[in-house]
Formats: structure tokens, C-alpha cells, sequence
């Protein structure tokens, strides 16, 4: 039996403006995890692999998948991949603590995992660079023209600097810092949201164009603070982004309560995470006021809060 893991992951800095070229930092997200289980069976055709994914109530065996089914997707690129011929059966067990839909990554994380424990099964486990590549293929069925982005940062379990249509760095930080994530209880609808800031930049072109230049330039101080450790820097960089992000009326006024409590309890700094108009809100945090600052967030709105250190 073969078991492998991958982290969800949050936008820190930059959503939006970066769909119109401007730059955006995303951090791995070590504590909510997806998990992939490979165990070879005794019995069942020669590379025939049974799929279990009991989180989404999903069954099904390989051959029996579409070409566009993801999970079946993943599991063919990583065959072809490893040059496979005819194997024993297998069985494949997929479990996530990721939530669908909240801008976590979930569907790269999963992605990853199951590449990392195919890989491994077979002694030959493939580099970051060649999981983050197959992953994106994959990518590609949940969100039809992905960045990149969510891929990269779990793959390589490292801080990304990201530039559409630049290669993606990956960077390292000087400091470990505490986030803490705050569900607030309403999927994030990324097409919508997406949709509503488009319209809104075709009617005031210049306006919008200055907002994405501020949140290009806070990506820019961000990975400067990250490198150099100095954490409440980042802070101030998140609250400043929060402001962007509620003038592109993507907050919503349970978001916004999060924000007040998680700032009003200590705080260094809190921002929404992804599309908006849902999902979740990060709040940067010394780890000493985790408890408190939590339970602001859950008075403030939030239904689960998750405590990550970014390392």
C-alpha cells in the first residue's frame, strides 16, 4: 500500500488584478491536506484500477471513465507517463480535507496526490516539476483556462510569485508565519465573480486599470517582506489588498464582519482569499492569538477556521 498527500493552497496577495497582467503571490496550505491511498489487489483485470472518492460520493472503475472525468484523467497521464504497460489491479482511495469551490485548490491538490502516490507505488516518483506539468492538464477540465498558479504552489509545496504569461517563480521565505482561514460559509462562484469585475473594467477602463497597477505593486512589497521575514509588513499588504478587493465589490457583508472582528481582536492583517463574493477570509496572525482571533471570526461569521503555518 501506497499513501501520498498534497496541500490546499490560498491566494496571499493579487487575485484579479493578475488576470490582467499583473503579478500575484500564492503559499501552500500544509494543514488541509488531500490524500491518495494505491493498494494492489489479487484479483481483477490486468490495469484495471478501481477508483474510491467517498468526500464527493464518487465510484468508478478506469476503463469505465470518460475522457474529461478528472480523476480518470490523472490516473491515465500518470500511466503514460511512467510508460506503464499491464499492471496488477489496483485500488485508488481519495479522501480530501480541501472544501470544492473555496479557492483552496482542491482540485490541484488532488491532482497531486494521487500523481505522488502513482508514482511511488511504482518506485519511480516523478519530479515537482512534472507534477505541477501533469497536474495543470488536469486543471484544465475544473477551470478551462487556469493560471497555472494553484498547480505550481502545491506541487512544489513553496511560496509562488506568478506573472500571466511569465514563467512562475517559486521562492522562499526568511520566516515561517501563521495564517489563520475563515470559511464563510458560501462557495466562492469564480465565474461570476470573475465576470461582474470584467464588466465593471470595460465600463471605467482607467479606473480599473489603477486599481490593478495597486495590487500589482502589494504583490511586488509582499514577496519583498516574505523573503526578507518581516511578517508585519505583509500584514499591512493584506489590508491594503482587502480595500482593492471591496472597491472591485467583492466583498460580501459577511467577509466584511470577518475582516473588522479578525483586525479588532490583533490581527496584523486579514484580506479575502480568491474570487469573493464568498469563500474565505485570511487573516495573518501571531500564533499566541490564534484562540482569540479565531473566535472573533466565528462571532464575526466565519463557520470553520482553519490555523496554517506558511514554512
Amino acid at each position: 500500500m501506497t499513501r501520498a498527500r498534497a496541500p490546499g493552497k490560498v491566494i496571499l496577495l493579487g487575485e484579479h488584478a493578475v488576470v490582467y497582467g499583473r503579478p500575484a503571490i500564492a503559499v501552500p496550505l500544509p494543514e488541509l491536506l488531500a490524500e491518495a491511498e494505491i493498494e494492489a489487489l489479487t484479483r481483477g483485470p490486468s490495469g484495471e484500477i478501481w477508483i474510491d472518492a467517498p468526500d464527493i460520493r464518487y465510484s468508478a472503475r478506469l476503463s469505465e471513465t470518460a475522457s474529461d472525468d478528472p480523476l480518470g484523467l490523472v490516473l491515465r497521464l500518470g500511466r503514460r507517463e511512467l510508460g506503464l504497460g499491464a499492471h496488477p489491479p489496483l485500488h485508488l482511495s481519495v479522501t480530501s480535507a480541501i472544501p470544492v469551490a473555496s479557492g483552496l485548490g482542491s482540485g490541484a491538490a488532488v491532482s497531486v496526490a494521487i500523481l505522488r502516490a502513482f508514482g511511488e507505488h511504482f518506485a519511480r516518483p516523478f519530479p515537482a516539476d512534472r507534477l505541477s506539468e501533469l497536474a495543470f492538464e488536469v486543471e484544465k477540465i475544473h477551470h478551462g483556462t487556469p493560471s497555472g498558479i494553484d498547480n505550481t504552489v502545491i506541487a512544489y509545496e513553496q511560496p509562488v510569485y506568478f506573472v500571466r504569461g511569465r514563467p512562475i517563480e517559486v521562492f522562499r521565505i526568511r520566516a515561517p508565519f501563521h495564517l489563520l482561514v475563515a470559511d464563510s460559509g458560501r462557495p466562492s462562484p469564480t465565474a461570476e465573480a470573475v465576470g461582474a469585475v470584467r464588466r465593471e473594467w470595460q465600463l471605467r477602463p482607467q479606473h480599473y486599470e489603477g486599481l490593478f497597477d495597486e495590487a500589482g505593486r502589494l504583490a511586488e512589497a509582499g514577496r519583498r517582506a516574505i523573503e526578507a521575514g518581516e511578517i508585519e509588513a505583509l500584514g499591512t499588504l493584506m489590508d491594503r489588498n482587502q480595500t482593492i478587493l471591496e472597491a472591485l465589490a467583492l466583498v460580501t457583508p459577511t467577509l466584511r464582519n470577518m475582516h473588522s472582528a479578525a483586525r479588532a481582536a490583533g490581527a496584523l492583517g486579514a484580506k479575502i482569499s480568491g474570487a469573493g463574493l464568498g469563500g474565505n477570509l485570511i487573516a495573518l496572525i501571531r500564533p499566541e492569538d490564534s484562540d482569540r482571533i479565531a473566535q472573533a471570526l466565528v462571532a464575526g461569521g466565519a463557520r470553520r477556521v482553519i490555523l496554517t503555518e506558511v514554512r
